[in-house]
């Protein structure tokens, strides 16, 4: 049965009726969405002029698109790379607006159900011949995850401890893994990824750094160092609702999963809703966008945990990392407005070379600086807000690709991806060590 209302937006704030049949095909994603998305487009414009920009902002709205980057329509002006996921219904009707209006487009992906399939069964193969141990090259689910953190846990209590910062819009406990040789006061680094549910490749590295840190603290001097002198708190699900969710329900869904009194389109942008600038340029107040603010500020319980945490430790942790995709950059604060950061030198400096450590493995290039100019300006989020609450170095990375997959990067780039972004963070936390006060 096709989806009603699969896509998100004012217009589709009632339960999609395929989504009733999931919970019975439920668990995993093995259903592959009940075929909701056959036939779906991802298509790629770049406007040129204000008319354009004006046009294609008007049959956005009118057609009710997913859109994947930028996060917001009121991002798109002259020259902005604008991705918009179209269901089958609504693409003839863009490609003629387009080709009427005389706009430059390419489409991505041309059926967005068969490239989820062709993902899917690749990860069958995958896990069948990985059944021995965990695979890090393949995506995992919320519960797989959680189990990994407790076995983990069990298995390298000498490196690793595992706790709850509190529980979710639905329950669901927040887990962080400690990691690192004990000791006392020791200065720290928090990385958090899968803030935003569709961006599966997140919690990917979060895995993979946690993989990289036990196997070659003996072998790696660096490492070594690494985990001799600093702690790392790692939240390897921070929306772990919404990213249940894009298991089981919608794989391109992006906020929580948290219900609003007044409409009935779930969820807040977890990268919106912290204290720091909250709901100014590039939020919305409305329920029903993608970039919602949330009714105050914290308003997220998985946001107010890890705010909580954070204020807490703030006098030991001394660098914020969140992992997100997809563009290959490396941003750093400020994002809520045009403006130099006291620190800039060292923080800049520090980009510069992480960029330059990731691309000396395969080549893959990241643009990189302040979020503001190099992304786009946007209120109310966690890098800022760690920031401005003292912690030096705040990042946030933009992993792969630049567009071509887009959130359904294939498992088989898990590996390179990961690689290279290792080694970004490896220089950040090394800087760190030797620079940071």
């Amino acid at each position: 049965m096709k989806c009603l209302g699969k896509h998100r937006g004012r217009a589709a704030a009632f339960l999609p009726l395929c989504w009733l049949f999931l919970k019975i095909l439920q668990p995993g994603h093995s259903h592959l969405y009940n075929n909701c998305y056959a036939g779906d487009k991802v298509i790629r414009f770049i406007p040129k002029t204000e008319e354009e920009v004006y046009a294609l902002k008007k049959i956005s709205h009118q057609l009710k698109v997913d859109l994947w980057q930028p996060s917001s329509i009121s991002y798109v002006s002259e020259g902005t790379v604008t991705d918009v996921h179209i269901p089958q219904n609504g693409s003839r009707a863009l490609l003629a607006f387009l080709q009427e209006a005389n706009i430059q487009y390419k489409i991505l992906i041309e059926d967005l159900q068969k490239t989820l399939e062709k993902g899917s069964n690749l990860q069958t193969q995958r896990n069948r011949r990985s059944l021995s141990g965990y695979n890090y090259e393949v995506y995992h689910s919320l519960e797989e995850i959680q189990n990994w953190m407790h076995h983990l846990n069990k298995t390298h209590s000498d490196l690793i401890h595992m706790f709850s910062i509190g529980r979710s819009y639905e329950g669901r406990s927040l887990f962080i893994l400690k990691l690192g040789r004990r000791s006392r006061l020791k200065r720290a680094v928090w990385i958090d990824c899968g803030i935003h549910a569709r961006e599966w490749i997140g919690p990917a590295f979060c895995q993979w750094f946690v993989k990289e840190a036990l196997l070659t603290h003996k072998s790696d001097p660096a490492m070594r160092k690494m985990l001799n002198h600093l702690y790392f708190y790692i939240m390897p699900v921070f929306n772990v609702d919404g990213y249940h969710f894009s298991w089981t329900n919608d794989r391109f869904w992006r906020k929580t999963r948290s219900r609003n009194s007044r409409f009935r389109c779930r969820g807040v942008d977890a990268n919106r809703n912290w204290k720091v600038k909250w709901c100014d340029e590039g939020a919305s107040m409305h329920p029903c966008d993608d970039t919602y603010c949330g009714p105050f500020p914290e308003s997220e319980p998985e946001v107010k945990a890890v705010a909580n945490f954070l204020r807490k430790h703030r006098k030991h942790i001394r660098a914020y990392l969140s992992f997100h995709a997809y563009a290959q950059m490396l941003l750093y604060p400020y994002s809520y407005k045009y403006a130099t950061i006291p620190n800039f030198s060292c923080v800049e400096s520090a980009a510069y070379k992480a960029v330059n450590a990731l691309q000396s493995v395969y080549g893959v290039r990241y643009r990189y600086g302040p979020a503001s100019t190099t992304l786009y300006v946007s209120s109310g989020s966690s890098m800022d807000w760690a920031y401005k609450n003292g912690i030096p170095y705040a990042f946030a990375f933009e992993l792969r690709d630049t567009g071509h997959f887009g959130f359904l990067l294939p498992e088989m780039l898990i590996k390179p991806t990961c690689t290279e972004t290792m080694l970004a963070v490896k220089n950040i936390t090394m800087h760190l060590l030797k620079k940071c006060p």
